[in-house]
């Protein structure tokens, strides 16, 4: 006599359709954009049915950011371990910049773009992509820091990090219609340059003589 098969807990099939239902956004915006990405599109693309898309994720805007916030956690998790490779020393910078333009030109932020110029003229979408942005700006930012492995109490250091990631992201707009990677090679070999300057220490700090009275 064969055994009965192996029944699935509720809560185990509930997050397996869940990681469908989100992996298959993100590519669903990827592929057709924002108008093409449709909560019946998602389901059929994800192989669940419209119900249980409906079931977890009631509204379009609910399940594209819900998307994207999974990705997102999935991609800093990728970092961290990446991370671990890292050399020590002069060389760390360079990789660090390369790991994360790769972030800035792949699916996740193609899925973000869509959602940042979709939210632009759409209330709901907006009222739920804000938040998001914020939280996610906030975890990439922490998380720059950490892979640079930089005191950001320094003065300058957390405008310096700003500034790569916005530079970044500039950059990655700018590969979306063409490919502008030997653009963006040479621009970031000279931010690596700039950014190493920034964020070295200065061996020699100003002193200010305290038996001697500032001038006003």
């Amino acid at each position: 006599m064969s055994a009965a098969p192996t029944r699935v807990p509720q809560q185990e099939r509930s997050r397996a359709t869940r990681a469908r239902l989100l992996e298959a956004t993100v590519d669903c915006l990827v592929r057709y954009g924002w108008s093409g990405t449709t909560t019946t599109v998602v389901a059929a693309h994800a192989g669940v049915s419209r119900g249980a898309q409906l079931h977890h994720y009631p509204t379009k805007a609910a399940l594209v950011t819900a998307a994207v916030a999974h990705l997102a956690e999935r991609r800093a998790e990728e970092l961290r371990v990446e991370a671990e490779a890292l050399p020590v020393g002069p060389q760390r910078l360079d990789r660090v910049i390369d790991l994360l333009g790769v972030a800035f030109t792949g699916p996740l932020f193609v899925a973000a773009l869509e959602l940042w110029v979709a939210a632009r003229t759409d209330p709901e979408l907006r009222g739920a992509l804000v938040p998001l942005e914020a939280r996610v700006g906030r975890e990439m930012h922490r998380l720059t820091v950490a892979l640079l492995d930089v005191d950001e109490r320094r003065p300058g250091v957390r405008e310096a990090v700003q500034a790569t990631l916005d530079l970044l992201r500039g950059l990655g707009v700018a590969n979306l219609l063409h490919d502008d990677s030997a653009r963006r090679t040479a621009l970031l070999h000279t931010w690596k340059r700039q950014l190493a300057t920034l964020l070295t220490p200065d061996p020699h700090p100003p002193t200010t003589n305290p038996d001697r009275p500032e001038a006003t």
